[in-house]
């Protein structure tokens, strides 16, 4: 049985976006403590209720399976659930603070809100959804012209959010790959990391090289 292995120290990595059993593989083989399952039907990695339930039977123990979501409605919500097994539901929409408290209430699983960051005063909003969320995703607002909400490759200034602390659990993404990712934590201060095209040879494909390459250079952040 494939077992999760990760070296001391550096930080904790999300991969988000696995649409395959090898990258399932690829992401625990190196380390990894997440990956996720993107239900977004406009995202190039979106998954189907029934293949990612085997991709969630196939994960290793000690890889948290995330559910990304965009927006979802109760009877959603529901539907997904009843089919697979996640360890985590990630709200990556315009969802206010009292609808991430109601998924959090009507799933019983822990809730991960993603914000997305241009300037200061997309910073402020953080403090709302930090008292109803689990854990909070620092994201790279989307271009203007953007069909994502997340997974576009686009980063932002790191500076915004350096010396800033948070009651609560968070993730840096938007933009980052093996090439940035030790400065991306030096200058914000991350000790968790998510992303998706920095570890693709095309939109939706993983490669495992580019994840091995990622998270060794995460490990020694």
């Amino acid at each position: 049985m494939l077992r999760v292995t990760r070296p001391g120290g550096g930080v904790r990595v999300k991969i988000c976006g696995v649409r395959t059993r090898a990258d399932v593989d690829a992401a625990a083989r190196s380390g990894a403590h997440y990956v996720g399952l993107n239900f977004y039907p406009k995202s190039p990695r979106s998954v189907s209720p029934d293949r990612a339930r085997d991709l969630a039977a196939h994960a290793p123990m000690g890889l948290a399976k995330v559910a990304l979501l965009v927006d979802p409605d109760d009877a959603a919500l529901d539907a997904l659930l009843a089919v697979v097994p996640v360890d985590m539901v990630q709200l990556h929409g315009a969802e206010a603070p009292d609808r991430v408290a109601a998924v959090r209430a009507r799933t019983g699983l822990p809730v991960m809100k993603a914000i997305g960051i241009r300037d200061r005063g997309d910073v402020s909003r953080i403090a709302a959804y930090e008292a109803v969320a689990d854990q909070v995703l620092i994201d790279a607002k989307p271009p203007k012209d953007a069909t994502l909400p997340g997974g576009n490759g686009v980063g932002f200034d790191w500076s915004l959010i350096a010396g800033r602390t948070w009651t609560k659990p968070w993730m840096l993404a938007g933009g980052l790959h093996a090439g940035n990712v030790a400065r991306a934590v030096a200058r914000s201060g991350a000790r968790q990391v998510d992303l998706s095209s920095g570890v693709e040879s095309a939109p939706g494909v993983k490669d495992a090289g580019l994840i091995a390459a990622f998270m060794t250079a995460a490990s020694a952040a």
